[in-house]
This record gives C-alpha cells, structure tokens and sequence, in this order.
C-alpha cells in the first residue's frame, strides 16, 4: 500500500529570475577585463619579465621539491630496501 508520502519528489523548478541576473554579472566582468587588458597592456607587458624571474625559484621549490636528496645512485635505492627487509622478518 503505497501513499502520497512515499511517492518519489521532483527537484523544485529553478527560478529563471535568477539566472539573468548571473548573466548580466558575467557580462559585466567580460567586459572590464577587456578594457584592462585593453588600456593596460603596456603595464602588463612590462611585468613579464619579472615574472620569468619569479618562476624561476618557484619552479625549483616546486619542481624539485626544495632541497631533498634526489636519489640518483646515492644510496636512496638502499636504504628503501633495507627497510623492507626489516619489515618482512
């Protein structure tokens, strides 16, 4: 016997109201990114080099993960596997 209450329930409908006003705010920020990049081109053109400069250290923290040892040849090898020797006995 099945009643109302068990009967399965719609999401309720969206509110188109809402979805013009998001629109319109995306519309807005298209537009003054364009007019920034438009008028400040020559400030931004300027930054790039600096830019390079500051990817630099941040690409060895990040790409080398700062100052650990690599493990190339070093004993890294090693000592990984004495430790899964330790742990099977």
């Amino acid at each position: 016997m099945s009643s109302l209450h068990d009967a399965p329930r719609s999401p309720p409908p969206q509110d188109k109201g809402q979805t013009k006003p998001k629109w319109v705010f995306i519309g807005f920020l298209a537009l003054a990114a364009f007019y920034l990049l438009a008028e400040h081109r020559a400030h931004l053109l300027g930054l790039l080099p600096w830019l390079l400069l500051l990817a630099c250290p941040l690409m060895h923290l990040f790409m080398h993960h700062g100052h650990r040892p690599h493990g190339g040849g070093h004993g890294h090898d090693r000592r990984h596997a004495d430790a899964a020797e330790k742990r099977d006995v």
